[in-house]
């Protein structure tokens, strides 16, 4: 009988467990702004203020992805991994971004008011365990942009000033490992890190003014780039097989690590508290500002002049568009370039310190870190000791890690975070699909085995929809991995066996999708829906997941000793159990039904 109960103690304790990871944040606790308000020990509320337009959120989000993107990313991929052929990863990274943004812009119409980004997103639709996997990487995003950023400010300071600052470091006091590759320890990028988070955590009242006109100096250097650069431009860098020098592997692996300039979108996510009309802003802000970049980034200055001005060997990893008028010997050109550097690099180490603390705000929140990390500062209206911590560690990373690893485990988290909030997507859109397929759409629906109209999705075909999705989710994974390592690097029998095994699972992939699309659509209609559902929501998963295959083992390694220490250290106390509760309640079921049972004082 004692053996009974136990296994029936133990039952219970699994699935209270299971319980605990899926369940989900009702959506009206964000509709009333609940979300807003942390209670000081004076009594008082302070939230965040409403005070960003359209223009701002776009403004904002150019300004993130611009920075390092322009001024790093494109010369760091075309020396090491594509060649010109950057131009082709910088398109295939932004096709992968907007399907993605996409989906962003649907949920940031579901859920606007929100500082959690894609976090509070998978919290309410998906559930908890999603959720913090996705915000404990988010953090990881913007705790490696913000060292990221600080490290490109550096190396743009040192390029001005003929390498004399890492040679002074190295000389006196040496080099080391790092998490890849040597590198001196940067102190300048230590600073940098640490006064941007200063500025940040004193308050942001004016920093939106500040980015505009940061913004508006970048784009009188872009400008001036491309009529500059015109003047020496040599066609013989892109003949004789230069331009895909490392051919389309390299091109594939180049737009893993490209996706990094495209990645300060979801900044627009974070802002849902602050907007003044996010229902529309936040759609159109996303959307503008990825074609902004991608226009910025393939047209002009940062792939075609680059490529077309130096050799691809010859491209300085450090400050590539500074040094390229150098080659030329055309110092002015270099030294006006260096003004848009400044201008852009900041902007971009603001986009990446900014949202940081409110995503781990509003995971403390919630209960699954530290509650002290709550705290908002009645006087600057930002949460100020998330700020502080979180900025310190970046300073920490950009101290001992070289740039290019920084932007390489940038990459996978946040491929990761954007793959996830596809996932989360469960409706289709009729009326697209109506007006795309005219007269077939009603013959292609009786085939399909589609439901009528008048339909109404229920838990079962909601359970249905969302066990498909996770299972398209991780055959997606399969798939590449059978292709990639498999059908591409494999040989004879062996090949041959990968390419049926993957072909198996495309075609399961697809009838995935058809029972996803069979499944009753809900009614209710939005300012902004993402189109071709589950369509879009499944290119970008299978894009994204390709990606993160292509990015190097060593980046693996660092993501998942990442994932590892999330669930480690545990929350304080919140307003419910977080995952160290989750999990301790497997061993000690009588304490976690203790917890669970309504308050009937």
């Amino acid at each position: 009988m004692g053996a009974w109960l136990g296994w029936v103690s133990l039952g219970d304790a699994w699935y209270n467990m299971y319980s605990r990871l899926l369940r989900t944040k009702p959506v009206g606790a964000m509709a009333h702004g609940s979300d807003d308000l942390t209670e000081l020990a004076e009594g008082s509320a302070v939230g965040l203020a409403k005070v960003l337009t359209t223009a701002d959120l776009v403004s904002l989000g150019v300004g993130s992805c611009v920075g390092t993107g322009m001024y790093v990313v494109a010369g760091l991929v075309a020396k090491a991994m594509a060649g010109p052929g950057v131009i082709l990863s910088f398109i295939i990274a932004a096709v992968a971004s907007i399907l993605s943004g996409v989906c962003y812009a649907e949920f940031g119409v579901r859920v606007p008011k929100t500082t959690g980004s894609a976090y509070t997103y998978s919290y309410v639709t998906v559930g908890e365990f999603v959720a913090f996997f996705i915000g404990w990487n988010l953090i990881l995003e913007y705790l490696i942009g913000t060292a990221a950023g600080a490290s490109a400010l550096s190396n743009m300071f040192d390029s001005l000033a003929n390498h004399s600052i890492s040679s002074y470091m190295i000389t006196h006091l040496g080099t080391v490992r790092g998490l890849g590759e040597d590198t001196y320890p940067d102190v300048l990028a230590l600073f940098i890190a640490l006064l941007v988070t200063v500025v940040i955590a004193l308050g942001v009242k004016n920093s939106v003014k500040f980015n505009n006109v940061l913004n508006v100096v970048n784009l009188v250097v872009w400008v001036f780039m491309i009529i500059a650069g015109l003047f020496f431009l040599s066609a013989s860098n892109w003949e004789g097989g230069n331009f895909l020098p490392y051919g389309w592997s390299g091109v594939m692996q180049g737009a893993a690590t490209c996706f990094y300039a495209f990645i300060g979108f979801d900044i627009i996510a974070t802002t849902g508290e602050e907007a003044k009309n996010p229902n529309t802003s936040i759609p159109y802000a996303i959307t503008a500002s990825l074609v902004t970049c991608l226009t910025a980034y393939v047209s002009v200055s940062t792939a075609v002049i680059l490529t077309l001005m130096v050799p691809y060997d010859l491209i300085d990893g450090s400050a590539p568009l500074m040094e390229m008028f150098a080659v030329h010997g055309f110092l002015w050109g270099k030294y006006t370039v260096a003004v848009g550097s400044i201008a852009g690099l900041t902007v971009s180490l603001l986009g990446s310190l900014f949202p940081m603390p409110r995503v781990i705000y509003a995971m403390a929140r919630d209960g699954l870190l530290f509650r002290f990390l709550t705290h908002v500062s009645a006087l600057t209206h930002t949460p100020a000791v998330a700020c502080v911590v979180s900025g310190s560690f970046a300073a920490i990373l950009a101290l001992l890690v070289s740039l290019r690893d920084l932007i390489e485990m940038m990459s996978i988290g946040t491929l990761l975070a954007y793959t996830l909030v596809s996932v989360c997507f469960h409706t289709g859109h009729a009326p697209l699909l109506k007006r795309l397929l005219g007269g077939h759409y009603y013959t292609l629906r009786v085939r399909l085995g589609m439901p009528d109209s008048s339909a109404r999705p229920t838990p079962a075909t909601g359970r249905i929809v969302t066990r498909c999705t996770l299972s398209f989710f991780f055959m997606s994974f399969f798939l590449w991995s059978t292709i990639i390592f498999g059908v591409e690097q494999g040989s004879g029998l062996g090949a041959a066996f990968s390419g049926l095994m993957a072909t198996l699972m495309m075609g399961s992939l697809v009838k995935l999708l058809i029972l996803i699309v069979q499944q009753p659509e809900s009614p209710q209609r939005l300012p902004y829906m993402a189109p071709c559902v589950p369509f879009v929501p499944a290119a970008a998963i299978l894009v994204n997941s390709y990606l993160m295959l292509k990015l190097s083992p060593l980046t693996w390694a660092r993501f998942t000793i990442w994932c590892l220490i999330g669930p480690g250290p545990g929350p304080g106390p919140g307003p419910g159990p977080g995952l160290d509760t989750t999990i301790f309640s497997l061993c000690c079921p009588e304490i976690s039904y203790k917890q669970d049972k309504p308050d009937t004082s």
